[in-house]
């Protein structure tokens, strides 16, 4: 007809009961009647009978039919070369506009993708590359179809607002049951999330426990704001919890899926889908759990799936945000020293899932959530700029540096951090509570010289609270209490070091450029007498060397700069700076290179003394590895090393880098012994500093 009708999309809406002035679905909610806000025949009227309020008519954006019929064959859009037919397309339109209605009445926390076939699968762009796709690998388009959308069904996350609400109730009684609170910044949230306004977000969270996911879900959630869409192991698909994850944000990725081009392009088209529509994405820039406590190298997979998806154009931006999320203590940790001692990762199931929940009961202190300072991606690449040779190889790399820097200078120094810091200084000896204070003022003098982040006020420092940091910590196995005739102490058993390395692993960053530069001093001013600046500073850049698969340094010129001021907090001749240095060393106590640099530097000998005992042999990583953790308990005994923390596989791992890395692995018996040779050195120079 010539006629050009209003097309009205109506919808009726059921509303969650309401509670303290709050409408969601609660756990009694799904377990009487299912989901309230989808009731059947029979509840809708007992619905309209008791509570009338519930039951809301809503009214989508009208269009008249020539709009929708322009839009219909605009040529990027869907249009009759797509299939699509006219009512087809006016269809989908309605239902668009009433989703943003219905998000304006019942909040935008519920804001997800709802047509992810019609609107992605069945697009131009996806569609054009299954026949691409099929052409290659010689099979029919219609298999390539089948193929690519069980793919799309494996990985993509099916938001429903009845699951959000469900687990987010769930995550809020675990919260209750095992901290005492989640702390965070609303203001400094909000103006993060204005930012994706315009450019979609990222958010790159480091990874301590099983729990981020849920703590940061909680956050957004609790301000109103849409949930982000988390990339999660395939691993975590299972039984019961696997459906939960997925309804509630999660998609899922394989482990491995390097030559497997039609699963690329469906994860490639997926995230340029939600990017497109500003869905906020959220993967873990370290890739796993850290079992240290300290972040880990960052990995560079879905970081160089968005950076394609910015420089083709999809988006005008994307805006990295760096998350930190902190405890002061968790429930995954006794796992983590049990791994580091070689045994095997516990394989995610139902049953897994319920002793992680089942741990939750014990007291565990806050969480601490911190958002570091974004990143827009177009700040560092360019459109144009080819990633894959020459310097352009290097930009990703220092994008995920500098993103890891961030979330290391906004991650606060705890109380359980510093308590555990305090007591790994004095080995197995046990302290007082008296005797812990004392040990901590200094490091507290040079927290609040340095305007350093913390979860406390700066003058913690008090009876009361380094007590019940102590007690906490007893309370979860972590420090053993010995109540003697007169005292009570504190101490760190063998079987206790791992856990508490862990705690005191999570600040270990702030104090890493301060022990290097002890540990340059000492081992030229402090043997040799004095020395020039330059040559400090060349000794700080060897051990920068010798440490960078294991911190994240400042580049060289930057790094050298930092260790020259340092220097100069310790020279008696500070008005001159190319006079020999003369140190005082009263202002370098108390000492940090022996409690943050030595468990380190005592693996990497570990390794360096496994290697050698292969004489000239060609060595297998793996073969390395199982080495190591039997030379690491032999050089503990002989007590050759100090640290039983040092016999760790997570810090193995770094070693046996650094030894690929200098090509040890197939070099001769010298070469090796050099090395080792070198840290035996090193460790010495650690040993005078710790006498003194």
């Amino acid at each position: 007809d010539e006629d050009d009708p209003l097309l009205i999309p109506v919808r009726v809406v059921w509303l969650a009961p309401e509670r303290d002035g709050l409408r969601r679905v609660t756990v009694r909610d799904s377990v009487r009647l299912g989901d309230p806000r989808d009731p059947n025949r029979i509840r809708q009227r007992a619905i309209l009978a008791t509570h009338p309020e519930r039951a809301r008519v809503i009214v989508g954006e009208p269009a008249r039919r020539t709009t929708l019929m322009r839009r219909w064959l605009e040529p990027e859009g869907r249009s009759p070369a797509d299939g699509t037919t006219f009512g087809e397309f006016v269809a989908l339109r309605a239902w668009l506009a009433l989703e943003r209605s219905e998000r304006r009445l019942r909040g935008q926390r519920y804001k997800v993708p709802r047509f992810l076939e019609e609107d992605l699968f069945w697009s131009r762009p996806f569609q054009n590359g299954v026949q691409r796709l099929a052409e290659e690998e010689g099979r029919s388009e219609r298999r390539m179809q089948q193929r690519t959308k069980r793919y799309l069904k494996e990985i993509a996350a099916k938001h429903t607002p009845y699951v959000i609400d469900l687990v987010n109730h769930i995550t809020q009684v675990l919260i209750q049951a095992a901290h005492q609170s989640v702390d965070y910044s609303p203001d400094e949230l909000a103006s993060i999330v204005r930012l994706g306004e315009s450019d979609p977000l990222v958010y790159l969270p480091s990874h301590k426990s099983n729990f981020d996911h849920l703590v940061l879900q909680h956050v957004l959630f609790e301000n109103e704001l849409p949930l982000n869409h988390t990339a999660g192991g395939i691993n975590l698909n299972f039984f019961l919890v696997g459906p939960l994850l997925r309804r509630s944000g999660i998609f899922f990725i394989r482990r491995e899926f390097k030559k497997n081009e039609p699963y690329k392009f469906v994860l490639r088209q997926y995230l340029d889908y939600l990017l497109e529509k500003r869905f906020a994405l959220e993967w873990y820039i370290e890739g796993g759990r850290s079992r240290t406590g300290k972040l880990r190298e960052p990995r560079l997979g879905l970081l160089s799936y968005v950076a394609d998806s910015y420089q083709r154009g999809i988006v005008d931006d994307v805006i990295l945000v760096p998350v930190s999320i902190n405890y002061d203590q968790i429930t995954d940790i006794a796992s983590y020293a049990d791994e580091q001692k070689g045994r095997e990762k516990e394989k995610e199931s139902l049953m897994w899932a319920v002793k992680f929940v089942s741990g939750l009961r014990r007291r565990n202190g806050s969480i601490h959530v911190r958002f570091g300072e974004p990143l827009p991606l177009s700040t560092r690449i360019g459109r144009d700029d080819d990633l894959t040779e020459g310097d352009g190889r290097l930009a990703l790399p220092k994008v995920a540096f500098e993103v890891s820097t961030r979330i290391n200078d906004v991650t606060p120094i705890t109380a359980t951090g510093l308590v555990t810091l305090a007591l790994l200084s004095g080995g197995s000896r046990g302290f007082t509570v008296d005797q812990t204070i004392e040990i901590l003022e200094p490091f507290l003098a040079f927290v609040t010289e340095r305007d350093l982040p913390t979860t406390f006020d700066h003058a913690m420092a008090s009876r009361i609270e380094v007590e019940g940091a102590l007690e906490s910590l007893r309370a979860n196995d972590v420090v053993a209490r010995t109540d003697g005739l007169t005292e009570t102490l504190y101490s760190i058993g063998s079987d206790q070091y791992l856990e508490a390395a862990y705690y005191r692993n999570t600040i270990i960053h702030f104090f890493i450029t301060t022990g290097i530069t002890e540990l340059a001093i000492a081992r030229g001013v402090l043997t040799q007498g004095p020395m020039d600046e330059e040559s400090i500073v060349e000794r700080a850049l060897d051990l920068r060397d010798l440490l960078k698969f294991e911190f994240f340094f400042a580049p060289k010129k930057e790094f050298s700069d930092e260790i020259r001021v340092e220097i100069d907090r310790y020279r008696l001749d500070r008005g001159d700076p190319g006079a020999p240095v003369m140190v005082d060393v009263t202002a370098m106590l108390p000492a940090k290179s022996p409690i943050v640099l030595r468990p380190f530097l005592e693996a990497y000998f570990v390794v360096a003394s496994a290697l050698t005992s292969f004489a000239d042999m060609e060595v297998e990583v793996d073969e390395l590895r199982k080495a190591s953790l039997q030379m690491g308990e032999q050089l503990y005994s002989q007590g050759r090393i100090k640290n039983h923390e040092a016999v760790s596989t997570a810090l193995f791992a770094s070693g046996v880098e650094l030894i690929e890395n200098r090509g040890l692995l197939t070099s001769a018996s010298e070469a090796r012994e050099g090395l080792r040779t070198e840290l035996d050195g090193i460790l010495a120079a650690l040993d005078g500093i710790a006498s003194i």
